[in-house]
């Protein structure tokens, strides 16, 4: 067999077993329920709107120019609508491929970086898949997946290969533009700190640092120039009040004084062991990262100087969420995976120690079982209360068997212990997510209002919502009109003057009498209501003045008996 042959069936085998594992987790995963309000279906909304009204240039949400987010990943949406038809599964699936190349990228510079130790490129896309956090958030149809497989495919631009120890410059702003085009300028943060820091891990950068950093900056330049070949012609087109906030407010807000996501400086640091979980729960994880000593791998040097400036940057911007870091999470697992083949090297008798195995782990997935198996009692006896408590009570058996099978996988000893505790934390992973699709999922699916307004929408009927829209209503409904936002006391009245056979939306934290007997339909939404009201009614209602009794009863979701009633 020739030398090339064998490397690429090398790399292939390589793939083996995780790749497809998590494909199918993934895959089983992602389609156990629909798009979820608020991220998914905003997303979905956008595309739609663009794929319906021939925006290709400028996203639109809700009938004005969208400036929240660059367009390549609406781009590729379309591309398999172009192909497949419209539908939500095209868009599901691209998570998918994005989230398994993230993890071959992952697998690739693990093996670039560590050379002489190939656990480390064997153990990364395990840890990396293991995630829960990162698993359930890489369901949402959203931009960051996308936007961590470019940062990936960027930094491993910038590392030495078998042949050639100078990055592929070219290749490098390829792929940071492609980042830049899915997040915007945000994008360059989650690799600008490796270039930055090159000589410090990087030897071909530390022997030619004019050429590292000039060639850089003419990569970043090539980046920053594919955003602007799209972000110059969209902000005529979107007019003055989108091109101001798509170059200006938009990002700058979120930096000083967010007006979106304002949290305190250390709410990272509190989050860590959620965003790290089932590794924050594993002994021999700590005890490798708290042993590092030098000298370290380029590997984990590269990992301290990609992750660690970044999370002090990120907690030193005013607006944060949990999946803004995610691209970092690679960077993460290189870290851990790097310190424990350190660990398993130099302390041979800690990294077989079984204080330091995932027993902790082992005994929380068996306790959790244990509540899991208890709950129909607890909840029968009143002891607990609450809508998930009395949905879950039906299948929380079943479920307390698989995380007592899970726990006992954990508290086997001796080879196998990371990859025990990835599958572990992917198959556990996967049950929280079908567990919530049994239980909570009815609470978050809009079907029964979304039919109602798109058959309102076909008859050209006007239809408002009180307060702020997210989209959720517009991709599965198909509306091709936007839904008008209602603020302030008097903008019932004045919609329902304009538009008396219109509907208005609204999102009461409970039914009064009045939500009981004069909408056209009540449904749960996840805390509260989703309300459909004709909008004579509720403006009647709103002026003190009793409004003519409806022709229908409202149709209520679920039904006082507790069973949702179909729409006719």
């Amino acid at each position: 067999m020739p030398p090339t042959a064998f490397s690429r069936t090398e790399h292939l085998r390589a793939l083996w077993p995780w790749l497809p594992l998590w494909t199918a987790v993934a895959l089983l995963a992602i389609f156990s329920h629909g798009p979820m309000p608020l991220y998914s279906t905003r997303t979905l909304a956008v595309a739609w709107e663009m794929w319906q009204h021939g925006h290709w240039l400028v996203p639109f949400n809700n009938g004005v120019p969208y400036s929240e987010k660059a367009p390549l990943l609406f781009w590729l949406i379309h591309a398999g609508w172009f192909v497949f038809g419209v539908s939500d599964v095209w868009p599901r699936v691209l998570e998918v491929i994005f989230g398994g190349s993230q993890l071959v990228l992952l697998s690739v510079l693990a093996r670039r970086l560590f050379p002489d130790r190939p656990w480390v490129a064997k153990a990364a896309p395990w840890m990396l898949l293991a995630l829960g956090y990162a698993f359930l958030f890489g369901l949402q149809i959203m931009y960051d997946v996308l936007l961590a497989m470019w940062s990936l495919a960027a930094l491993l631009c910038l590392t030495r290969t078998s042949t050639r120890g100078e990055p592929r410059w070219w290749l490098f702003g390829v792929c940071l533009g492609l980042g830049l085009l899915t997040k915007g300028p945000v994008a360059a943060l989650h690799v600008v700190f490796p270039w930055v820091l090159g000589p410090l891990w990087n030897d071909w950068a530390n022997q030619h640092r004019a050429r590292w950093y000039g060639r850089g900056l003419l990569a970043f330049g090539l980046g920053f120039a594919m955003l602007l070949a799209w972000a110059l012609p969209a902000g005529f087109s979107g007019g003055e009040a989108y091109r101001q906030r798509l170059f200006f407010t938009q990002t700058a807000g979120r930096v000083v004084n967010a007006f979106d996501h304002a949290r305190p400086l250390w709410w990272y640091v509190l989050a860590l062991p959620v965003l790290m979980f089932p590794f924050s729960g594993w002994p021999r994880a700590w005890a490798a990262l708290l042993l590092l000593r030098r000298p370290l791998d380029a590997g984990v040097r590269f990992a301290l100087c990609w992750v660690v400036p970044v999370f002090v940057t990120f907690s030193l911007i005013s607006g944060k969420q949990l999946y803004y870091p995610l691209p970092e999470f690679a960077g993460a697992v290189l870290l851990l995976a790097g310190a424990i083949a350190l660990l398993r090297e130099r302390r041979p008798a800690l990294s077989y120690n079984g204080w330091l195995g995932t027993w902790p782990l082992a005994l929380g997935g068996i306790g959790f079982g244990v509540f899991l198996f208890v709950l129909p009692w607890l909840a029968a006896g009143g002891y607990l209360h609450g809508d998930w408590v009395d949905a879950a009570a039906a299948y929380s058996r079943f479920f307390a068997v698989v995380f007592w099978l899970l726990g006992a996988l954990l508290l086997l000893r001796g080879r196998g212990e990371m990859r025990r505790l990835a599958f572990a934390g992917l198959l556990g992973t996967l049950a929280i997510n079908t567990l919530f699709t049994l239980t909570l999922w009815p609470r978050y699916d809009l079907a029964q209002a979304t039919r109602l307004l798109s058959a309102a929408d076909g008859q050209n009927r006007a239809i408002a919502y009180t307060g702020v829209y997210e989209g959720q209503f517009h991709f599965a409904g198909r509306l091709l009109h936007p839904i008008t936002e209602l603020h302030g006391s008097g903008s019932v009245e004045a919609f329902a003057r304009a538009h008396p056979g219109g509907l208005i939306v609204t999102h009461p934290d409970e039914l009064d009498a009045a939500a009981l007997r004069y909408p056209l339909l009540a449904q749960r939404f996840r805390s509260g209501w989703v309300v459909v009201w004709p909008a004579r009614a509720l403006a009647d209602l709103r002026a003190g003045h009793r409004p003519p009794e409806p022709a229908q009863p409202t149709r209520i979701y679920p039904s006082p008996d507790g069973r949702s009633r179909q729409l006719p």
